[in-house]
């Protein structure tokens, strides 16, 4: 395992209660991310260091860019189309869930620009929540039996989908058919839980590694899907790590998002940043992130 140890800064003091979801708009050269909790989505310019943040009133899960110049969300009970200019927000297709005992959590497109989101519940029940398909507005389950649904990518030639239900510790692989969007054959390729905690967020960069957030493991680990082997470690100052993704012109920036959300008054004063954005250039790059397509 490579020790080098690039070095992390803050790239903006959200102090989120959750933060989550990130991904970046290379069209408009702007990160989006989210306070799960606080139903808050942010946006971030950095090269403007502009930032702007919106409240849905309701727990939101995630956000992934859309083809027509809006954002696609996936709200406690649906999934809306959300226009960033006027803030108007437009219901696609209702929660299948019970949304007060249920709610969306971590999504991304796939290259065709299909949304995959899943769910969970809230008091954590075992093997209750799906992972979901969204593809012009028609909505289609595509897993059950999940706990914590979380990180999703594809693999460069978009044969093969990852796929983290977090609790597992593991990070699962899939034979992708990029033209139906169907899975087939899902295998542990990554455990996780000899390194650190449980994984959560997840983004691929150029070299087809996966970076990977760990929950209660105050890092983000670069793992090699084909060995199943930790490559390298960034540590982070905060206890929970969320999300990841890589931005900026060259998209040789990674994003990291944190949460403040259960840690004890000893981790508050060790993590006071806990909650916050922060930024690293690890020394690879990654690749573009995939539009909804209408």
């Amino acid at each position: 395992m490579n020790k080098s140890r690039p070095e992390v800064s803050l790239a903006f003091e959200s102090h989120d209660v959750l933060g989550e979801g990130s991904i970046w708009n290379d069209i408009t050269q702007e990160l989006y991310w989210l306070d799960i909790e606080a139903g808050i989505l942010h946006t971030f310019q950095p090269e403007k260091n502009r930032h702007q943040s919106f409240s849905l009133g309701q727990r939101i899960g995630t956000v992934v860019p859309s083809d027509d110049g809006k954002v696609i969300l996936a709200l406690q009970d649906g999934l809306y189309e959300f226009d960033l200019s006027t803030r108007q927000k437009r219901l696609i297709a209702s929660a299948e869930h019970d949304s007060a005992s249920m709610r969306f959590n971590d999504g991304k497109c796939d290259p065709a620009g299909r949304l995959w989101v899943g769910t969970m519940h809230l008091d954590i029940l075992p093997k209750v929540a799906s992972l979901y398909r969204l593809d012009r507005g028609i909505v289609t389950k595509m897993l059950n039996e999940i706990t914590i649904s979380n990180g999703i990518c594809w693999s460069g030639d978009g044969k093969t989908m990852y796929y983290i239900d977090t609790p597992t510790s593991a990070v699962q692989a899939f034979d992708f058919d990029l033209v139906k969007g169907q899975l087939f054959s899902g295998r542990v390729v990554i455990e996780t839980k000899e390194e650190f905690d449980p994984p959560d967020g997840m983004t691929i960069d150029a070299e087809g590694m996966l970076w990977i957030a760990h929950w209660k493991g105050s890092c983000v680990g670069r793992w090699n899907p084909k060995t199943g082997k930790l490559v390298s470690k960034i540590e982070v100052p905060a206890y929970h790590v969320t999300s990841c993704a890589f931005g900026g012109k060259y998209l040789d920036t990674l994003y990291i998002t944190t949460a403040s959300i259960e840690v004890s008054p000893e981790q508050k004063i060790q993590y006071p940043l806990a909650g916050c954005l922060f930024q690293v250039k690890p020394g690879v790059r990654g690749v573009k992130s995939f539009f909804y397509r209408n």
